[in-house]
This record gives C-alpha cells, structure tokens and sequence, in this order.
C-alpha cells in the first residue's frame, strides 16, 4: 500500500488519472501516451523530444498507421499533447505533453 501512496503523488498521476476519465478516448489512447512518456527523455514532463511512429507504434502495440494517427490526432485536439510531424525518415517527430491540461 505504501508504493501506491508514493504513486498517487507523482507529478503525473493527476494527468493519468484526467486520461483514465475520458469517455472519448480508447486503450489505444492511452497506451500511446504511456508509450510517449516512456520516449520522452527529460525529467522535465512538459519539455519537447522527438521520437519515431514505428518506437511509438511497437511500444503502444499500435499495428495500424491510421489509428496511430487517429490517436495522435485526437490527443492534440483534447490538448494533451503538442506534436510537430516529421517528414524526414531519420528524424522523429517533435513532441510535448502538456500536463496542465486546460479545461474544456
């Protein structure tokens, strides 16, 4: 019980739990967050980084392009995430989450 104390005050377990409440959203959703949070590579949860869609897509157990971007599309329109797409096949694409989520 003592673990699950320390994880209710996480810095993010606010965020998780706003992600748990959506109607609208799917497992798919919110395995993909799990996968961009475990890519983000800063102790700074709101700074940017870039990752790749198949790291994101192996890591969300995410197997069709169109629901990854289905997801990734909506995660931005519920002011979740911000993502910047790259075009270019080495570089991944730029992303921050966006912990204090404004209220809709």
């Amino acid at each position: 019980m003592k673990n699950y104390q320390h994880i209710q005050q996480h810095a993010l377990s606010g965020y998780f739990e706003r992600i748990a409440l959506e109607d609208h959203f799917y497992s798919s959703h919110i395995s993909l967050l799990m996968a961009l949070f475990y890519y983000s590579d800063s102790n700074v949860t709101e700074m940017s980084f870039q990752v790749s869609r198949p790291k994101l897509m192996r890591f969300s157990r995410i197997r069709s392009i169109a629901t990854y971007h289905k997801n990734i599309k909506d995660l931005v329109d519920y002011g979740y995430i911000e993502f910047t797409p790259s075009w270019h096949p080495q570089r991944g694409s730029r992303v921050r989450l966006i912990v204090e989520k404004a209220n809709r």
